[in-house]
């Protein structure tokens, strides 16, 4: 399994208001190595998600599935954070699935602990209100994609604001996430 602790500790060292023991503090409760194969679910619809993940490998794709159909929410990849968000803050079961694209590796911690370091931890405390303030941003910019008729908008947008997902994610999953045919991806790159 790649060295997931320093892939966290990296990704807080250029936080400049977190000090060395917020760094320490938060790479101890975050413990819990996950390994999943190809195709494999994280969660699936119906369970209740009591972790937050960090993706340290791989790629995994979340999405709803209804009827005939998937309907994709997004896409994990090293360095983000992951989970069914509804079910993790909720404790409600999970409507969504997530499952690894490739063979990925996580580093999980459990919600009461995620909760208690953030208690005791007021600059862990600022940095995961601004991780929450920027997937929200993140989630009414996806929003506004949905709402756009014009595909090829859509698809700038996203080439915009993630262009590494063309390198890391099939082209079928982008184009199902941008509402059109594999097809018309096709054509309009």
């Amino acid at each position: 399994m790649p060295s997931s602790p320093n892939l966290l500790r990296r990704l807080l060292e250029p936080v400049p208001y977190l000090t060395a023991a917020d760094i320490d503090a938060c790479s101890a409760n975050w413990r819990r190595p996950v390994a999943v194969s190809r195709h494999d679910f994280l969660i699936r619809p119906g369970e209740t998600e009591h972790q937050l993940y960090l993706v340290t490998e791989g790629v995994l794709r979340i999405f709803l599935p209804v009827a005939d159909e998937e309907i994709y929410v997004g896409f994990g990849y090293a360095g983000t954070l992951l989970c069914s968000f509804p079910s993790f803050i909720n404790g409600q079961p999970s409507d969504y699935a997530i499952q690894a694209l490739r063979r990925s590796h996580l580093l999980g911690i459990a919600r009461t602990e995620l909760l208690a370091m953030l208690e005791q931890r007021p600059n862990l405390a600022r940095f995961w209100r601004q991780q929450v303030e920027q997937a929200l941003v993140g989630r009414i910019e996806r929003e506004i994609d949905l709402f756009l008729p014009e595909p090829q908008r859509r698809l700038d947008r996203l080439r915009a604001r993630s262009p590494h997902l063309f390198q890391l994610v099939p082209r079928k999953y982008i184009a199902s996430y941008l509402r059109m045919a594999p097809e018309t991806l096709s054509r309009l790159r």
